[in-house]
């Protein structure tokens, strides 16, 4: 064992002063970087937490800095304006992806859509994955399909909400977005036993993990077997799982195929492989390795997504209120959010755009040079790494103030969109490598956080106060949460208090009533809230206002009649006298400052008053 370990060091050794001759000359063009150690580098600066390292580092030495990680140079871009000339002004050159040791074994041979090479295999599969499954027409057509699943996850919660326990929201919306993946991608839903006896959610987490951890085989491609972390076992036990329940998938498509009167992406894709009209090499391998990609991707990152915002909104109750109240005024409390409701809610959109800025999904972004160029003066050598820090980058206090607070009001006067063309905020990417579920993840994520704060009270169990929430980070290809978000939802009920005019009423309704939670927690909101007390005693008014005119309408009506036909001497200067031959309903008001007529109808005439002078 000795001799192994001792001839390992000697190649290593080896490699590194040949590599080192290879390149001094190159080097003295790279960009400013912090010292690093013989053979490995900078790769013990680097923690558990990639993203925040990198960004110290990048305090230091600036906003492009020159690292080495093992054997592989790597530029790590922490400015906006800096991802503006990688991802645009040199988006050609950088467009491809590096060596990703995960991905040979997830991906089936790095086969997959996010770490696929750029090339024409890697194009044609876009276009047709845009074609078929993700352009705006596919989109809308599944739009029932998104509400169902939305109403499903709503009274799954509303079960819980009545026995008052506390729920992993990050469980049920992973499960969410499983079955709305498996409906779009699949055709059919899938129970989480048929991908494994942990779940949908435990076995992606582990694939988010893995495939987002540093790989020393990465680095250094001459260690070859030897898997000194352990992570070479982990993925082969992964691929199996999820290669089974892939070929499980496309077994029942091919068995189902003549039954079948539409097609979904999976007919499409074999339908494709069959014709053997493609530019590329196209078979069996190649739909396994799209099929997951879609379906890993589309899970995890609407679910964290989701959990962040809820988090920060839990963090800062007035932020919370300001949506509810918004949501209350455009929605209002009789009916659900629809897709349509989106557009309007502004204050919504506010909210989702802070919550991506704060926690970036995907916090480092990785691409390549497929060619020797220069950028800023400094060298770019082929085959370097291009690492862009999407986390520094949507922190810079040099483009928002106060970058570690939660202000989604800053985004009123700003113009600064989350689809790419803002580099100051880089969600989903940009430039030929952006995201192309981009829609599909905005609408999802829009639509759950809406219909989550419309229809619950959220509060924290234990009495833990807002800003002790626990915002710990697990780095991975998704910034998830380190422990779930365990909170205790509180059913507002739009159907039962219909006639109360607001949200406050429901949940004062709710306390006295003695439904779902104690509802403490209501009470503590009101008490911190003097405008919001203040809005229901104004909408109390309101209500026993109308309340008291339906009731005594009637007898004013009567009353005027009575009046008007008993003793026309004393009406004779509210209304003129009818002419000869003019039909019988026609009355010419002179002096009603306070009456309107309605309906005009020769057989029935109804004097009313108008709400408005009541």
């Amino acid at each position: 064992m000795d001799f192994i370990w001792a001839t390992t060091l000697i190649v290593g050794l080896l490699v590194y002063a040949f590599y080192e001759l290879l390149n001094i000359q190159k080097r003295k063009r790279f960009p400013p970087g912090p010292k690093g150690l013989p053979i490995f580098g900078h790769l013990h600066l680097l923690g558990k937490n990639l993203h925040q390292d990198l960004q110290k580092l990048a305090k230091k030495h600036g906003p492009i800095m020159y690292v080495r990680l093992g054997l592989v140079p790597a530029i790590v871009v922490s400015s906006a304006d800096a991802a503006e000339k990688f991802l645009e002004t040199y988006d050609h050159i950088f467009a491809s992806r590096p060596h990703h040791e995960a991905s040979q074994y997830l991906g089936y041979g790095q086969k997959n859509l996010t770490f696929a090479k750029y090339g024409a295999y890697w194009r044609n599969m876009r276009k047709l994955c845009t074609v078929h499954l993700l352009n705006s027409h596919k989109m809308n057509s599944f739009r029932f399909m998104r509400k169902q699943e939305v109403e499903l996850l709503i009274e799954s919660l509303k079960e819980q909400a009545d026995d008052s326990v506390a729920v992993d929201l990050n469980a049920k919306i992973t499960s969410l977005n499983a079955n709305l993946t498996c409906l779009m991608v699949f055709g059919n839903k899938y129970m989480d036993e048929d991908l494994d006896k942990r779940g949908f959610k435990a076995v992606v987490q582990d694939v988010v993990h893995l495939a987002g951890t540093p790989n020393l085989r990465d680095f250094f491609p001459f260690l070859g077997v030897i898997d000194l972390q352990g992570f070479t076992r982990k993925l082969k036990d992964l691929s199996k799982v999820l290669d089974k329940f892939v070929e499980r998938i496309i077994d029942d498509h091919v068995q189902s195929h003549d039954q079948k009167q539409t097609k979904d992406f999976v007919d499409t894709r074999m339908e494709i492989m069959q014709s053997e009209e493609t530019e590329f090499q196209f078979d069996r391998r190649h739909i396994k390795a799209i099929l997951l990609d879609m379906f890993i991707a589309a899970m995890d990152t609407s679910a964290t997504s989701v959990e962040w915002i809820l988090t920060e909104l839990l963090r800062h109750p007035q932020a919370m209120k300001k949506l509810q109240r918004e949501l209350e005024e455009v929605v209002g409390m009789d009916r659900m959010v629809e897709e349509s409701d989106l557009k309007k809610l502004k204050y919504l959109d506010m909210v989702v755009k802070e919550g991506l800025r704060l926690h970036s999904i995907v916090p480092v972004m990785h691409h390549e040079a497929m060619e020797d160029c220069a950028v800023d003066g400094f060298h770019k050598q082929k085959g370097s790494r291009i690492m862009i820090n999407c986390y520094a980058i949507q922190r810079d206090p040099n483009v928002w103030p106060e970058p570690e607070k939660f202000l989604p009001e800053r985004f009123v006067w700003s113009s600064i969109d989350i689809r790419g063309r803002h580099f100051q905020l880089l969600p989903f990417s940009s430039g030929r490598r952006s995201c192309p579920g981009m829609q599909l993840g905005i609408t999802i994520v829009h639509l759950v956080v809406a219909q989550l704060v419309h229809c619950f009270d959220w509060e924290i169990p234990n009495g833990m106060q807002p800003l002790d929430l626990d915002v710990d980070e697990q780095f991975g290809i998704v910034l998830c949460k380190e422990k779930p978000l365990m909170v205790i939802p509180t059913y507002l009920s739009s159907g039962v208090f219909a006639p109360v005019v607001g949200r406050q009423q429901v949940r004062e309704i709710r306390r006295r009533s003695g439904f779902g939670s104690s509802g403490q927690g209501s009470t503590c909101e009101e008490n911190a809230c003097p405008q919001m007390r203040s809005r229901t005693r104004r909408s109390g008014r309101r209500q026993q206002k109308w309340t008291w005119f339906h009731r005594s309408r009637y007898l004013l009506l009567a009353s005027l009649f009575v009046a008007v036909v008993a003793v026309p001497e004393t009406s004779s200067h509210y209304f003129k006298r009818r002419k000869w031959g003019e039909p019988r309903a026609v009355l010419r008001i002179a002096k009603m400052p306070r009456a309107t007529l309605r309906g005009k109808s020769t057989e029935k005439h109804c004097l009313r008053l108008s709400p408005r002078h009541a």
